[in-house]
């Protein structure tokens, strides 16, 4: 082992010893536990189709939040959830949301599209924000959104929320501890056949990496550290897709990707995508049991079973121990619709979030490079990067 590969793995190992002792939100002291059952911050979903299902539940069942007002441009889906969560406003436009019932938090359920413009306005007008992923279309414009929401005092996240589970803080304590030896390589997938219930799916601005790779590149950075490179193959398989309400459209956005990234100290990644991916387990990916995720060393063999989404534990095989052995089997809680709720208890307690809007940016700058390597035919360098490594 070499000085370098020892410095790195006291440094991660340093910084995975701080647990829990999270920073205060913006500096101020954390609160303490009998101010925090006395405050709940008052939420704003704006997206009331198929996610919504999701986070509303999840909401209404966090002591941090109390959500208040629901939005949508179909009125009939936000009156829908409204009565469905006994939700005393709703509003079919965000200028009359934003004019409407308070509220503090923004949560942004909407097609990714529609995501750095909506985000935009509710920072602009004071809102902290929770935004599904991804929180804006690129680097540059997601670097505006931080500086804005530093502007105005208020705080912007963006999912997925992969590295609060169990597995991902397993997977890197695992890789502090040196027990896989020297890192090498790491492989991850995820893909369905891809939805029909919408077309922004295959519209310019979405495409497989965004909805789907962004789960494997949060993780796959979260553990091994931000890219430095990126190299990639992007295509189209399925050029028509039929979409419910709409028939047939034309695709306009990758539906297959494959994306090598370089982590440094010789690390190299790759993840694929799409929406042309037979699964057994159908859309969901329910009870997937393989290894989506995989990271080799001189040493040792990690992989986590299902998705990082939705794990199911982490198979660990050594030098010592070469039999695959089952670890951290419990999700403890850990759901992938659980951000929003989180970014509640941050504002209330203080307790920062491993999730961060840099990270989020990194994958975003990834996913555009992606594309730019698969125009260029070229290797494309990373200027982006976040606080790494990850409390866990």
């Amino acid at each position: 082992m070499d000085a370098m590969e020892l410095d790195r793995r006291h440094f991660v190992a340093a910084g995975l010893s701080l647990g829990a002792t999270a920073l205060a939100v913006g500096g101020q002291p954390q609160l303490s536990t009998s101010q925090d059952a006395s405050k709940r911050i008052r939420v704003g979903v704006i997206g009331c189709g198929s996610v919504s299902g999701s986070y509303l539940p999840h909401l209404a069942k966090c002591p941090y939040a109390e959500v208040v007002s629901l939005c949508d441009i179909r009125p009939e889906r936000a009156a829908r959830r409204a009565a469905e969560f006994k939700i005393g406003r709703h509003y079919p436009h965000i200028d009359q949301m934003l004019a409407g019932e308070p509220f503090d938090l923004l949560v942004n359920l909407t097609d990714m599209q529609e995501h750095e413009h909506l985000n935009r306005e509710a920072l602009a007008s004071g809102k902290h924000v929770w935004s599904e992923k991804p929180i804006a279309n690129s680097l540059a414009a997601g670097e505006e959104l931080l500086a804005l929401a530093k502007q105005k005092n208020v705080r912007l996240w963006g999912a997925p929320v992969v590295v609060t589970s169990p597995q991902f803080a397993f997977m890197a304590k695992t890789i502090a501890s040196g027990a896989l030896g020297r890192l090498a390589a790491a492989h991850a997938d995820y893909g369905h056949t891809g939805p029909t219930w919408s077309s922004f799916f295959y519209e310019k601005g979405g495409g497989s990496m965004p909805d789907l790779a962004v789960y494997n590149l949060t993780t796959l950075t979260g553990l091994l550290g931000p890219a430095r490179a990126v190299a990639a193959m992007v295509s189209i398989v399925t050029p028509q897709r039929s979409i419910d309400e709409k028939g047939e459209i034309a695709v306009a956005e990758e539906d297959n990707a494959m994306v090598l990234l370089d982590h440094g100290n010789g690390v190299i990644s790759h993840t694929q995508s799409g929406f042309n991916y037979f699964n057994p387990h159908g859309h969901s990916g329910a009870h997937e049991e393989r290894h989506t995720i995989a990271i080799v060393g001189n040493r040792g063999l990690m992989g986590l079973a299902g998705y990082d989404w939705e794990p199911r534990g982490v198979d660990l095989a050594t030098e010592e121990h070469p039999q695959f052995r089952r670890h951290a089997p419990d999700a403890e809680g850990y759901v992938w619709q659980q951000g929003a709720s989180l970014a509640a208890e941050s504002l209330v307690t203080g307790k920062e979030l491993l999730v961060t809007p840099e990270h989020a940016l990194h994958v975003v700058e990834i996913i555009t490079a992606a594309r730019e390597s698969q125009a260029t035919g070229r290797r494309v360098e990373l200027a982006s990067t976040f606080k790494w490594p990850l409390v866990a």
